[in-house]
This record gives C-alpha cells, structure tokens and sequence, in this order.
C-alpha cells in the first residue's frame, strides 16, 4: 500500500513505545509510511483493514505474540514479515521462518540496518516484468532446469533442492525443512548434508551466471535463494 504522499506502508507492531517512534523515523526518513502498532491482536485487524507494503513484527507481544500473529497473518495475507526479537534461540528463529516470515532481525539492531532489511525484502518479492519472469524454469516432466536459457545438469538431489528454492524466491528455507524436500525415502542424514549440495548447485549456477550469488547462506537458519530480475 502506498499512503496519501505515495510512500509504501510499513506496519511496525512493538509493544516499547521508544523503540516503535525511533523505527518509524528512521523509516519515515528514508521514504516509507509507517503506522506504529503495540498489540497482536489490533495488528491482524490492520493487515485486514489496510494493504501494508511489509510488516516489522516484534516476537513478545501483549493480546497474542508474534508467532501466532504471523500464523494468523499468513492464513489470509502474503504481506512481507520481517520478526523482530531478542530471543535468539535457533527453535524460535526457525518457527518464524518456517510459519511463512521473509527475515528476522534480532535485538538490539541499529535502525539503520532495520531500514537496509527492509528495502532488501521488498526487492526480494517485487513483481517480476514479462522480460524477466523465465530466468529459472523448472521442468518437472523433464526432470531439468535451465536458468537464462541454459541447461543444468543437476543430480536428482541437487534438482529437488533447487526445486525447493527455487518455488519462493526469496523465502529463507531452514536446512530441517530442504532435507524433507531432498531424499524420498527420507533416509536419515545430517544437516550438514545440505550444505554439501549447496556448494555442489552453487558452483553449477555460477557456470552459467558467475558474477551473481543466487543462493544466500543465512547465518545459523538456512539458505535462500534470490533471483535479481534481468530486462529484455
């Protein structure tokens, strides 16, 4: 949504006041509109009344806490989430991902990055143009995918994970979550397996595109992969 002066809306729902009014200037500042909410339950009623652009939304909150704010959300809403919380267990910052948010930050965080988080999400779920939308095409008949035109010659793990990723561009995949994907006898394997097959689709993307970083390691969480949109 964009307001009145045309700034896209960013929802912060954060139960600390200061912390609220400090996020909403530095976002004001940088072009956003943004509309500062301090309950769970009145921000679900705001994504029903307003088509905000993103969501910054804080994991403790009164009235419902940020997971089941985001569990609610996701049940009628694809508006980008970023989680915001001091708790910084792997459990809690993988259920937050897994419940459909497109980041996290954790506390305490410069309002500077907040803001850098935020354009970075919104690039990330931008609409894609006519010219660009085929740069990844998955062929499940085929059991292929070419990127920009080109072929890979992927193993049939290798093609699952890509698959996986490839499906929401954008969206941080938990490594519990891409093994799922991976072995259809779902064999027992360790994390760590993934990050194997990462490297090996890694460096078969940067055969074809070797000036880009199409999949991001996200410290402590997983991967995601992100697909910059090319013009005709």
């Amino acid at each position: 949504m964009r307001e009145a002066g045309g700034s896209p809306l960013i929802l912060i729902v954060e139960d600390e006041p200061k912390l609220a009014r400090l996020l909403a200037d530095y976002l004001d500042a940088d072009g956003f509109a943004s509309r500062c909410i301090a309950d769970g339950n009145a921000a679900v009623a705001e994504v029903r009344k307003t088509d905000a652009a993103l969501m910054l939304l804080d994991l403790m909150l009164p009235g419902k806490d940020g997971l089941a704010v985001c569990r609610e959300v996701r049940a009628f809403a694809r508006i980008p989430i970023i989680m915001v919380t001091a708790r910084v267990e792997e459990i809690d910052r993988l259920l937050g991902l897994e419940l459909g948010a497109d980041d996290y930050i954790c506390k305490p965080f410069s309002p500077r990055e907040v803001v850098a988080r935020v354009r970075a999400v919104l690039r990330r779920v931008a609409p894609p143009t006519a010219a660009n939308v085929n740069r990844l095409v998955v062929d499940e008949a085929r059991f292929e995918i070419t990127l920009d035109g080109r072929r890979m010659d992927l193993t049939p793990v290798e093609f699952r994970l890509l698959k996986t990723l490839a499906a929401a561009p954008g969206r941080i995949h938990s490594r519990e979550r891409l093994l799922d994907q991976l072995y259809e006898d779902r064999r027992v394997v360790l994390d760590r397996t993934v990050d194997s097959h990462v490297k090996n689709v890694r460096r078969k993307l940067a055969e074809i595109a070797p000036a880009e970083e199409l999949i991001r390691s996200i410290y402590g969480v997983g991967y995601t992969l992100e697909l910059p949109f090319r013009g005709a």
